[in-house]
């Protein structure tokens, strides 16, 4: 299972690379967090920094064949992930898991459907792929993220959508994907490594960087958070940031964040205060020194302002 592949099957350029067979320069390393579990660690920023590779992708490494989870930002950054694999085993990727359908997360995903390995995502994300917002974003990052993403990126559409959950076993190792409903975006799912006690959070946590909510449920987020937080594991991995034993430390941040977001608009809608000005009142300096905060704060705070203030209505 960990024998390495000679030297000469990892140098050719495969479809993830750009045209010219460059690969990006970014520092991506697998680590080890239990017996079969490894990650990739993107750095903190807003999507297109450091060559898109601003995220978390793992795998889950059996004598039977491996289980990805996530496949990151572009399908030269998933090309750079599958060499690594690769060097450690020579397994076939049996499936991948896909958290959520946001851009950061699966635009590799055709480097490992063209393996033939099947893709599932969560019941939900197909109310993006029907949507305007998935060929709008793809457009984007074809200038934004170019070479990387390219006329050659497809949006890999899931093999199969999981309502609910799934508990399978490869290779010894116990596993156990959950849908955890509509949170950050229309649809999330966790993958835990039962055997190893290791829980695979996408963006459901962010650590070192303010989250994204774009159209989160901050209230459904916040319920799935305090789960997460109870759950008795070894390690967790999150979507953004390095893995940790303390899921109560870990998640502290996002539901800090989350909590302080939602109360402060709610102030604001109860008391009629339009945004701007509710905005400008706000202290955000517990928050204001995290990578991402000037990117994505006030676009987050609208977007629970307009959440709230449909409920007020309701």
């Amino acid at each position: 299972m960990k024998r390495l592949l000679p030297l000469f099957f990892l140098l050719p350029a495969l479809a993830g690379a750009s045209a010219d067979g460059r690969l990006p320069d970014v520092d991506m390393q697998p680590i080890r967090v239990s017996e079969h579990v490894y990650y990739v660690l993107g750095q903190p920023g807003i999507a297109t920094d450091n060559a898109g590779f601003v995220s978390n992708a793992s795998f889950v490494v059996t004598p039977e064949g491996v289980v990805v989870f996530d496949t990151l930002g572009t399908p030269a950054l998933a090309e750079m992930m599958l060499r690594h694999i690769r060097a450690i085993t020579d397994a076939p990727i049996r499936r991948v898991y896909i958290s959520h359908y946001h851009a950061d997360h699966m635009y590799g995903a055709q480097v490992f459907e063209d393996l033939r390995a099947e893709i599932v995502a969560p019941y939900g994300a197909q109310r993006y792929l029907e949507g305007n917002a998935v060929t709008e974003r793809l457009a984007e990052r074809r200038v934004s993220l170019a070479p990387w993403v390219d006329d050659n990126t497809r949006i890999v559409e899931p093999h199969r959508l999981l309502d609910g959950e799934e508990r399978f076993e490869l290779g010894g190792v116990v596993m156990r994907a959950v849908n955890v409903g509509s949170a950050h975006s229309d649809g999330d799912m966790v993958l835990f490594v039962e055997t190893d006690r290791v829980l695979l959070s996408g963006d459901i946590i962010f650590e070192g960087r303010i989250p994204f909510l774009g159209s989160a449920n901050s209230d459904v987020w916040l319920e799935v958070l305090d789960e997460l937080v109870e759950a008795d594991v070894a390690a967790i991995i999150p979507g953004h940031g390095k893995a940790a034993s303390d899921p109560e430390a870990l998640a502290s941040l996002t539901r800090d964040y989350l909590a302080y977001v939602r109360e402060k608009m709610g102030e604001a809608v109860e008391d009629w205060i339009p945004f701007d000005e509710a905005y400008e009142q706000i202290d955000w300096s517990e928050f204001i020194e995290y990578p991402a905060f000037f990117e994505a704060n006030r676009g987050n705070a609208y977007g629970v302002y307009l959440s709230l203030e449909r409920e007020s209505l309701q």
